[in-house]
């Protein structure tokens, strides 16, 4: 397990470990009282969930990612929630990334499981956080060099997330853009907000602007009056291929 850098601006300890069970999503509101876990904020590497090596070093880039991308993994709604079936959902997309797509490693650079189970993605993308620095990931075509792309396991086009992974993806966003001094209200996104295609799902791309409030929260940020970002109507057809959420590189992009 590796200890996420902390949220350098006001020092939050985000966590899921006051979160039970693996029921669906029913409420929204996430706060900071709620937000805070006496366990921490936890990450698991590469190393943890035995990772390939990848085929290349990825690129770190010096500038920092000014948009967090938000994806589902276009795979089956998994009831395991363990942390063995996380490592394992990991090695998966990897695999299929790898091997299928061709890639050099896993495209995007953090991962969420349905237990609620944050991994590192592309190889130095904690180390390029820990700096404040970029990993030039394979997660959304033509915009791979200026976003960080978080994968949520599972299918979201009928069905919401489970509470675990919705706690744990806004305690995420919100490290991310206390890291980066990012505005929640304009840095988070869905993949279909790039490219046409249905990720991250109809139902959590609908929840998007909760999401942006509940990362506002965490960090104590005020709300603007309006949401910034119009919701978009998926376009693309949905995958046919598991870890196949659509357009994520362009041809010399691995």
């Amino acid at each position: 397990m590796h200890p996420a850098p902390s949220l350098h601006r006001r020092g939050l300890l985000l966590g899921a470990a006051a979160v039970g069970g693996g029921a669906v999503l029913g409420a929204l509101p996430l706060t900071p009282r709620t937000a805070q876990a006496s366990s921490g904020f936890r990450v698991y590497t590469r190393a943890n969930w035995e990772a390939r090596p990848p085929k290349a070093v990825a690129t770190v880039l010096p500038t920092a990612p000014d948009h967090i991308v938000v994806h589902h993994t276009a795979s089956e709604n998994s009831t395991d929630y363990s942390l063995k079936h996380a490592f394992v959902l990991s090695r998966a997309i990897q695999n299929f990334h790898m091997d299928g797509n061709g890639w050099d490693d896993t495209g995007q650079q953090l991962t969420i499981s349905r237990g609620g189970f944050l991994m590192e993605g592309r190889n130095r993308s904690l180390e390029a956080i820990a700096t404040r620095r970029h990993v030039r990931g394979a997660q959304t075509l033509g915009h791979n060099d200026h976003t960080i792309g978080i994968e949520n396991e599972g299918t979201y086009l009928t069905e919401v997330p489970t509470k675990r992974l919705w706690w744990k993806l806004a305690a995420t966003c919100a490290w991310l853009c206390e890291t980066y001094d990012l505005d929640p209200y304009e840095a988070i996104v869905g993949h279909r907000d790039y490219v046409a295609t249905a990720c991250p799902g109809d139902r959590l791309y609908a929840m998007l602007p909760a999401l942006r409030e509940a990362v506002a929260g965490i960090m104590d940020v005020a709300s603007p009056r309006r949401e910034l970002r119009p919701l978009r109507q998926g376009t693309f057809p949905v995958p046919g291929t598991r870890f196949d959420h659509g357009p994520a590189a362009a041809p010399g992009e691995r």
